[in-house]
């Protein structure tokens, strides 16, 4: 009748699990660059680009410059500090940032389609 019950809790400083963090930036980073040609494919596909490209009709002005250099620069800082920092928790609020910075970036591309 004496029955006690028994918890197994991990240490503080145990890992919790795998963390994958550092692959998936890397995998994030390295996939960048696909998306971002294909993202220029489909707005030169566009009617508006194609119209622009053949008559000279309806041209815009280039990409605005500053707000992609500014998300694929954050994107490339998020990257490195996911891949250097020991800290787990640092390196999924940076892979976070990265995906953030990463997904403004080609959207900056994709509003001019």
């Amino acid at each position: 009748m004496n029955a006690t019950v028994t918890t197994s809790t991990p240490p503080a400083d145990a890992p919790a699990g795998r963390d994958r963090s550092r692959l998936w930036s890397a995998l994030c980073a390295g996939l960048f660059i696909p998306a971002f040609l294909a993202a220029v494919v489909v707005v030169l596909s566009s009617e508006r680009a194609g119209r622009c490209l053949t008559y000279g009709e309806g041209c815009h002005p280039a990409l605005p410059g500053a707000l992609f250099v500014w998300s694929a620069g954050v994107g490339v800082v998020a990257c490195i500090a996911a891949l250097a920092t020991p800290v787990r928790r640092v390196r999924q609020v940076a892979l976070a940032a990265q995906l953030l910075a990463e997904c403004t970036a080609l959207l900056v591309i994709l509003s001019y389609a």
